[in-house]
């Protein structure tokens, strides 16, 4: 006589992974939310998640809801007073700035860099190059949907 077991898939490599989630800051304020559109899903290790994020759902499974806590280390990282540049204003002569505006920079490579106007006047502007979350705890509230090989 065999006995069939039948295991739940838990979140871990290569699973696929349906979910609804939010994103808030401490504030409450929300960054990104699936909860009021369709689900989404993403394949561990493909990239749609941060690690720590991805990390932070290992275990859990389809019909599993929790809040958890990402400190910046397992977010999007911690403020870089480097990625702060001051540049001459002639560069940006033909715009009209304002204070949290994202400019689209081009590097060598010709990879695309957001930055965001802090402040700016007639000689210089200085633009940050860190991520709009950088620095910041997130609540991250999710319910697991559907678990399954990828």
């Amino acid at each position: 006589m065999t006995e069939s077991l039948v295991t739940e898939q838990r979140i871990g490599p290569d699973k696929e992974v349906t979910l609804h989630f939010a994103l808030n800051l401490d504030s409450g304020e929300v960054v990104d939310s699936t909860f009021d559109k369709q689900p989404a899903t993403f394949k561990v290790g493909d990239g749609n998640l941060l690690p720590g994020f991805e990390a932070a759902l290992f275990g859990l499974k389809a019909g599993d809801k929790r809040t958890l806590q990402v400190e910046p280390e397992r977010g999007f990282g911690q403020l870089n007073p480097q990625n702060v540049q001051v540049m001459p204003r002639a560069q940006f002569q033909d715009m009209e700035l304002s204070e949290g505006l994202l400019v689209i920079f081009n590097d060598a490579a010709n990879t695309e860099l957001p930055g965001v106007v802090k402040a700016f006047d007639d000689a210089q502007v200085t633009i940050d190059f860190n991520h709009p979350l950088a620095g910041k705890t997130l609540s991250f509230q999710v319910e697991i949907i559907a678990v399954k090989p990828a």
